[in-house]
């Protein structure tokens, strides 16, 4: 086995074997009191931030225009009628349904099917974050900050490719677990995995995220052709 600092490459393993026993690491901030993350609030105004909230200002305009519309249109009915004019056709058609359709029917169900779909995406809207793809930062000086997944996914693999012995690697980073799968073309794959593991934990740190994802590092041999 060569050291990680050697240009000498060890025996190569059986092509396709996969040694990858996924290790799971605790997020690189966890086992630092002083870490970016921590629950204690960092000197300098730093501490800890939570998700950024999207405006979602389409869907409350599409529905505040649906409601509207719907609303203006059965008051301009209402005040026809009133008025002594006839009702408008889909009010009569719609009163004639409601009056002779049973409740077990199947358009019945499904309207109320639909109308409950509606309600729970609209409070879902309301009650989650949002901006999924944003990982909140350490709040420093007073500035909140956030940085894209696929931003962070490209700095870690940039730091991966520096590992001696890693032929090609894929990164993918998520609120909560952040993955590297390589691919080691010389050296043992054990410390190809230990490098990896300290040079993604390195820079996961260095990323001053809030909720430092878990890293999960994989390393193979490349397919034999």
């Amino acid at each position: 086995m060569s050291g990680p600092g050697s240009g000498q490459a060890s025996a190569p393993e059986p092509a396709g074997r996969d040694t990858t026993d996924a290790l799971d690491t605790a997020g690189p901030e966890a086992a630092s009191p002083d870490a970016p993350g921590s629950g204690e609030r960092q000197p300098g105004g730093g501490g800890r931030t939570g998700r950024f909230w999207s405006a979602r200002r389409v869907p409350a305009a599409v529905v505040a225009l649906v409601l509207l519309g719907c609303t203006g249109l059965l008051l301009y009915d209402v005040a026809a009628v009133r008025a002594g004019r006839p009702a408008m056709a889909w009010r009569r058609w719609l009163a004639d349904e409601l009056a002779t359709r049973h409740l077990d029917d199947v358009w019945v169900l499904g309207a109320a099917a639909l109308a409950v779909a509606l309600g729970i995406w609209l409070l879902v809207l309301a009650a989650t974050p949002g901006l999924r793809a944003v990982l909140p930062m350490r709040r420093t000086a007073g500035v909140r900050a956030g940085l894209d997944r696929p931003a962070a996914a490209l700095v870690l693999r940039d730091r991966a490719m520096e590992v001696s012995g890693v032929q090609s690697v894929r990164v993918a980073v998520g609120r909560r677990r952040a993955r590297a799968r390589a691919v080691a073309h010389f050296r043992e794959l054990d410390a190809v995995r230990g490098d990896l593991t300290t040079a993604l934990g390195e820079g996961l740190r260095e990323l001053h995220l809030t909720h430092p994802p878990r890293l999960r590092v994989d390393v193979r041999r490349p397919k034999r052709r």
